[in-house]
Parts: C-alpha cells; sequence; structure tokens
C-alpha cells in the first residue's frame, strides 16, 4: 500500500531525527510549533499556507502506516506516552496520550463532536468567554469537518456498540451516531494502533504533510526544554535532542529562535513547558485546573461473540446522563463504547491468577461501556494540577473527590442497566471487589453498596484538557479567548490545555475547531493575511 510519509521524505520534505545529530544547532523560523497533535498539526498548516516560516518541534517519533502492525506490543511503546501507562501522581489513573508525529490523532478511536453550547455558555458566563459563541465557532467547526472529512459513520454499528445502542433503545434512552474523521475506512478497528490504510485522517496524514510541503521543518525526539523571554517577549526556545529510544538525553542541542512561539504539546506537556521556563504567572493559575473526564467502566458478557476488537471502535453514545442536572451540579457522563484488545483489555481488567484467566478466556464475548464524567463544572470539581518533578517532567495530581465518586456510582449504574437490557448475562464494574452480576436487580443492590476508592474502582482516561485556561483576564486565566498569552506578547497556546473546563465530548474536534480560528487570526497578524470567510 501506498505511504504518503514515506513518499514525501523522498520527494524533499525538511524532517530531522534529532538523534541522529553529530552537533548541537540554531534554527530561526517566522514560528516554532510545539507539539504536533491537533493544536499543532492545524498551526502548522494555516501559518504555512500563510508563508510563513515553520518549525516544528515532537518529542515522539515519525512512524507511518508502513510502521503500523495492528500489534500493542510494537504500538504502545512508539505511539504513546510512557508506553501507554502514564498514570496520575498517586497512579490512581491511567492515562491514554499520544507521543509520536500526529499526537493523540494519529492513535485515538476518531470520535469527533462539536463543542456542546451548554459548556460555551458556562464559559461566557464564569470565564468571559463572550467571544466563543456557537455562531462564531461553528464555521471553523465546519471547515474543520470538511477538511478532515469528519462524517456520520454509515456503516452498521459493530456488536460493541450494538450492545449500547440495543439497551439504550429497550430502556427508552435516546443515543446518537459519533461522526468519525476517516475517509475509505477499512473497518478494521485497530485505530489506537495507527492506521495502517491511511484512511484515519489524522494530523499525520492531513495538516502535517500540507505544511511540509510548504518548506515547513519538522524535527522529532526532539524535547523542548525551556523558553527564552526578556522584555516581554520569547526570543528563543532550547531543546534537548534526545537518543533513538526518545528517552535519553543524545548530548546535542537545539536553540529555535522565531517571531512567534506557539505551545501545542497538550494538557500536560504544555504546562510544564511553561512552568520550567518561569514565565510570569503571578496569580499562580498555571498547571491548576487540568481536567482528565475520568473514566468508570463496566465489563459485560454477551451469550454470543462480541470481537470488540473489530469494526470501527465507537459509532454510538448517549448523552441522556449529562442533562439530567445542571451544568454546575451532579456530575454528569457521557457512555461510549471501547474497543477490546488483549493488552489493553487484560491490564485494565479486575481480579488476579484464576479470576483474571476465566475473565480473559472469554475475550470474544465482552463488551465494554465508558462513562466519562464531566468535571470542572460543579463548584467542589476544581480537576488536578500539572507541576514539575525532580527531572523536571510533568507529574498530574489528580485528587477524586466525593463529587467524582457519587457520579461514578450513578455512571456504574446506568451502564449495567444498559447492558443488562441490551442482552448481556454477565456485567461486572471493573472493581477489585466484585466477581459480576447475573441480572439488573442483583447489579443495582451491588453497586450501590460498592466501596469507591481509588484503586478499588479502576479508573481511566484519554481527554486531558485544562491546565492553561483562557479566561477575559490574567486574574482568572492564562490564555485569552485567541490563545494569546497575557504577559509575554509573542506566545500562544494552541491546544485542549486551554479549555477553562472539561468537554463532556471528545475534544479533538473542539481543538481543530478553535485552533483554526486562532491561528487564523495569527496568520493575519504575522503575515498581514486577511481572515478566510467562512
Amino acid at each position: 500500500m501506498h505511504d504518503p510519509i514515506k513518499h514525501g521524505l523522498t520527494t524533499g520534505w525538511r524532517h530531522i531525527d534529532a538523534s541522529t545529530l553529530a552537533e548541537s544547532q540554531t534554527v530561526e523560523a517566522d514560528v516554532v510549533v510545539v507539539g504536533t497533535g491537533a493544536g499543532g498539526g492545524v498551526t502548522a498548516d494555516i501559518l504555512s499556507d500563510a508563508g510563513l516560516r515553520v518549525v516544528l518541534v515532537e518529542e515522539g517519533p515519525l512512524r507511518s502506516s508502513s510502521d503500523f502492525k495492528m500489534r500493542e506490543a510494537v504500538a504502545y511503546p512508539e505511539l504513546y506516552q510512557e508506553s501507554a501507562a502514564r498514570k496520575t501522581a498517586d497512579k490512581a489513573i491511567n492515562i491514554l496520550q499520544g507521543r509520536c508525529v500526529g499526537g493523540s490523532t494519529t492513535v485515538n478511536w476518531t470520535s469527533s463532536f462539536r463543542t456542546p453550547d451548554a459548556v460555551l455558555a458556562f464559559w461566557r458566563q464564569r470565564f468571559g468567554l463572550g467571544q466563543l459563541s456557537s455562531p462564531v465557532l461553528d464555521p471553523w467547526f465546519a471547515r474543520m469537518e470538511k477538511a478532515l472529512s469528519i462524517h456520520d459513520w454509515e456503516m452498521p454499528p459493530n456488536a460493541n456498540n450494538r450492545v449500547l445502542a440495543n439497551g439504550g433503545e429497550k430502556l427508552g434512552i435516546e443515543v446518537g451516531l459519533i461522526k468519525r474523521n476517516v475517509k475509505g475506512c477499512w473497518n478494521l478497528g485497530y485505530c489506537g494502533m495507527g492506521c495502517p490504510t491511511n484512511a484515519k485522517q489524522s494530523m499525520l496524514l492531513t495538516t502535517l504533510p500540507a505544511a511540509l510541503n510548504r518548506g515547513a521543518i519538522l524535527y522529532t525526539r526532539l524535547r523542548a526544554e525551556r523558553l527564552r523571554f526578556s522584555g516581554g517577549r520569547v526570543t528563543t526556545l532550547d531543546c534537548q535532542a534526545l537518543q533513538a529510544d526518545g528517552i535519553h538525553p543524545a548530548g546535542r542541542r537545539v536553540q529555535l529562535r522565531a517571531r512567534h512561539f506557539v505551545i501545542a504539546g497538550g494538557a500536560i506537556g504544555s504546562p510544564a513547558l511553561l512552568l520550567r521556563s518561569g514565565v510570569p504567572d503571578p496569580r499562580r493559575l498555571l498547571g491548576k485546573r487540568t481536567f482528565l473526564h475520568p473514566v468508570v467502566i463496566s465489563a459485560a458478557l454477551l451469550p454470543t461473540r462480541v470481537d470488540a476488537f473489530a469494526g470501527a471502535p465507537q459509532s454510538i453514545y448517549t448523552d441522556h446522563f449529562l442533562h439530567q442536572a445542571p451544568i454546575d451540579g451532579a456530575l454528569g457522563f457521557k457512555i461510549e463504547t471501547a474497543p477490546l484488545h488483549p493488552v489493553l483489555y487484560a491490564t485494565t481488567l479486575q481480579g488476579f491468577g484464576e479470576a483474571h484467566r476465566k475473565l480473559m478466556g472469554e475475550f470474544a464475548n465482552a463488551n465494554v461501556l465508558l462513562a466519562l464524567l464531566r468535571d470542572g463544572f460543579h463548584p467542589e470539581s476544581h480537576g488536578g494540577r500539572v507541576r514539575l518533578g525532580g527531572d523536571g517532567l510533568p507529574v498530574l495530581d489528580y485528587p477524586l473527590d466525593d463529587v467524582f465518586w457519587e457520579g461514578a456510582r450513578r455512571a456504574l449504574l446506568a451502564m449495567a442497566e444498559i447492558q443488562f437490557a441490551g442482552g448481556a448475562r454477565w456485567v461486572a464494574p471493573v472493581h477489585e471487589t466484585v466477581v459480576g452480576y447475573t441480572s439488573w436487580a442483583e447489579a443495582k443492590k451491588g453497586i450501590a453498596a460498592l466501596p469507591l476508592k481509588p484503586f478499588l474502582c479502576r479508573v481511566v482516561s484519554a481527554h486531558v484538557m485544562g491546565g492553561c485556561g483562557m479566561a477575559d483576564s490574567a486574574q482568572r486565566g492564562v490564555v485569552d479567548h485567541r490563545g494569546r498569552h497575557f504577559w509575554l506578547d509573542n506566545l500562544s497556546v494552541h491546544d485542549g490545555s486551554v479549555f477553562p473546563t472539561s468537554l463532556g465530548v471528545n475534544p479533538q474536534l473542539s481543538i481543530y475547531g478553535l485552533t483554526a480560528r486562532n491561528a487564523s487570526l495569527l496568520a493575519a497578524e504575522l503575515a498581514g493575511r486577511p481572515l478566510p470567510v467562512l
């Protein structure tokens, strides 16, 4: 199969694997972009299209469809932060994040939602973000939906997603179709390991090749270490080359100088870089109000094969439980499915020894539902805090409080009822003390009495937001509605770290749309280019 990345490299793309550098170097550009995920990719595309010289910095490797072998043992160490085992400081929450060219867009499950109106209204009310209404953002969402082939999934849902669809229908719970950013999808189900058919319209296949075709420079295995600034402006980004393992320093350094610097390293990486750099932060807001959509999980066994590893990973969802209380009331949650592959399933599933072996033996019949809890709206939902460890790398503290656990219990109950209604013969919250239930009546009683606390109840997440929150003033935010830093004139943040709360939906399309707007505003300023007519 044709590999467009390999082809681009043979036709002159300027890609520098920093692990191969023979000596340190200094490079000048118009704009330096740190990170190549949803925010960095869109930014590089728009700024390079405006004629600006762009340098991209990526800590992970460049991999493409020729490298994507649909094997967990290869994909997790190559494409994810900490081999798909990144955790909060107390190890209570596992976090899936990409660490490769394209970032999490290379390995996500393609689910795409616009920022909900209720979330934007809350931001306007609580953070003064009056410029970010649906009428303002909808044209930008539409632009990115067209550019990235985001549309309803037209094939029937796989058996895993049908459990949610059938259970919801039987209970009178409205379900919907998830839009996916795919083109010519083979319906394999291995999206989380990199798309081997180039169907997923990630940054790896879309915006980054466009920028590289215009002469952008891409550095990989290069760690952005520190911003240097003077007189209210950033002058230089100091970077450290990594060895081929992507972990240990290689001994060479790269200094990048530019007119403007865009940080798009994700909602853990971006606050960490700004903290290491000692950027002005008089209100001590940097790294705080980081949100995860903490997820609790309900597993089920069906009488027939589910084969949850096959077919589009996520095509059905329900927002029914997001709307049962005011947005700043008890935590609502979105329910989706998760694809199942042996390593991910085995490392998440509860139990040890014979109990674990028995559950793994029924892998083909397993279904999993996820509840994404919408954090950051309740007055006591403050999320977590990114700080620096002794090695200067980021650590995320994320306390799980009573507000979360109350929502988690409701979520586990809701998922169990849906699974039984969807045909399950056995349901178990992923919790270390649960042996499973064979009826909804039994589950309802058992879940109501479950002790819920870290390490007993499994909590995971693939969505990290906040830490460089937007607001109308430096008194309550790190950046303004354009992503511009309040204290350094030529510094912007273009990723999910700017969200002042979580979203209640998978975040990639929200990042695409907001970044398209803010990168276009930046291009207009730096290149004298008019904003596009949308």
